[in-house]
């Protein structure tokens, strides 16, 4: 039997561990069970020398500092950020 409690298969002389013949509860989303990848393209989506922004996140109080300190500048919290890091890269330079 397996060894897993709330299976009844016998897996012996089975490769496929119990882990994975165990099924699954039903997802509430639309993906199906298997994807049919066969016909895909390497590279479809590629844009060479496309230039991608990262995503950053910040902690709580980061964030909510840095949101105060841009409101009350009237700006976006988007130059307020990159004038800190400047800063910082600068004294990390000259301490060089």
């Amino acid at each position: 039997m397996c060894p897993c409690a709330d299976c009844t298969q016998d897996h012996q002389g089975d490769t496929t561990s119990a882990q994975e013949t165990r099924s699954l509860p039903d997802a509430d989303d639309d993906m199906p069970a298997k994807i049919e990848c066969s016909k895909g393209v390497r590279g479809t989506f590629h844009r060479r020398g496309v230039h991608l922004r990262l995503p950053i996140y910040f902690d709580d109080t980061t964030q909510n500092y840095l949101a105060e300190r841009a409101q009350a500048k009237g700006v976006d919290m988007t130059p307020v950020v990159n004038r800190l890091l400047k800063k910082d890269i600068e004294l990390i330079e000259t301490a060089r």
